[in-house]
């Protein structure tokens, strides 16, 4: 994949980034570049490899997985108009 003129300058309208000609210009080696240098990651091998969460191993911190009405019923009612057993109550519409 490799960019050009054109997608270098729609890439900074959509991102509404004010880009010169010569800026547009060098823009399109650089992304070039960096397209490449993906392109070589992709050819490597990683069957096998683990995904690592850090560079340093680590057990992930994980919370119990639980329903929860998470306690603060009380609280998001506090400033409702009108309020019934933590239910904000609505005047009815009648058309």
């Amino acid at each position: 994949m490799s960019v050009d003129l054109a997608t270098v300058k729609r890439v900074a309208k959509l991102a509404r980034i004010a880009v010169s000609e010569d800026e547009a210009n060098r823009m399109v080696d650089e992304l070039n570049g960096i397209l490449g240098f993906v392109e070589q990651l992709s050819e490597v091998n990683v069957d096998g490899v683990e995904a690592m969460t850090s560079v340093t191993p680590m057990a992930m911190k994980k919370r119990t997985d639980e329903v929860s009405d998470g306690n603060k019923a009380a609280d998001i009612v506090a400033n409702a108009p009108v309020t019934d057993h933590n239910f904000f109550l609505v005047p009815k519409v009648v058309e």
